[in-house]
């Protein structure tokens, strides 16, 4: 049962992960995201039904369009292939929580989607950001206990909060839309447990850290370099989601101690 939930959500992931580099391309421009078809961005012809298949699609034309031979971005098959995986990892976590999977799916959708648009134009569009508040809280609550959807909201709460106070005290080291996103990972991090919610709340600081510093000993950044922080919170997010939540819980379990 496992393998096949596992299974079903990654193909359904590889299929998303399609769709979301169209809404990573068109939203940004305030384009819509259902018309026109996808074409080839150099020349313009609409990408055929049978060369769109996710990853596959790809590799049969090596890279390059079938009409006008010009190379097709390995980004697109790269955030297919990123979301098939994250969807299967999803599946296998809530594999015997149905209801609460469809939560933690949309999640993985949503972060994708932002993760690829913030380190495209840093940014995080409201007009993403802000849907995910009612519709994550929607489906958690149908997934989720009372004590686990006011966790949920306590957690969302709380990582906003301080998300904006930090934005507040020290502008220009986090934007608004990282506060407003702050929320909704706050929120779906808290529904998995306190340790979830601190490991990620944590995790995101440290591994946006060690990617600056690996920036600037790579000579590709310098301290005044804007590095987008959003995709390095989603990160964050989504290890403590899938298992590092331990640390956390560790961390929480010493502090009561003490």
């Amino acid at each position: 049962m496992t393998l096949a939930v596992v299974t079903l959500t990654g193909v359904l992931g590889l299929v998303v992960g399609s769709f979301l580099n169209v809404v990573a391309h068109r939203v940004p421009r305030g384009e819509s995201v259902v018309r026109p078809p996808s074409a080839c961005p150099q020349c313009h012809t609409v990408i055929r039904t049978r060369h769109n298949i996710p990853v596959l699609g790809w590799l049969v034309l090596r890279g390059r369009c079938y009409d006008c031979g010009l190379p097709i971005s390995v980004r697109y098959p790269t955030v297919e292939a990123a979301t098939g995986v994250l969807f299967a990892l999803a599946g296998l976590r809530f594999a015997d929580q149905p209801t609460l999977l469809v939560a933690y799916l949309a999640f993985a959708g949503i972060a994708v989607a932002l993760a690829v648009i913030d380190l495209d134009v840093h940014r995080l569009p409201n007009v993403i950001v802000l849907p995910s508040y009612p519709v994550l809280g929607v489906l958690l609550a149908l997934g989720v206990g009372g004590a686990g959807l006011l966790r949920a909201g306590v957690g969302a709460a709380l990582l906003f909060a301080f998300f904006y106070v930090v934005a507040i005290v020290a502008p220009g080291g986090i934007g608004f839309g990282d506060v407003k996103l702050a929320g909704v990972v706050g929120g779906m991090t808290a529904a998995v447990s306190w340790g979830a919610f601190l490991t990620s709340a944590l995790g995101g600081f440290f591994l946006g850290a060690v990617a600056g510093v690996l920036l600037m000993l790579g000579r590709r950044a310098s301290r005044k370099t804007a590095v987008p922080f959003g995709p390095f919170m989603l990160l964050g997010a989504w290890a403590s989601i899938l298992g590092a939540s331990g640390i956390g819980q560790l961390y929480l379990e010493r502090m009561a101690m003490s």
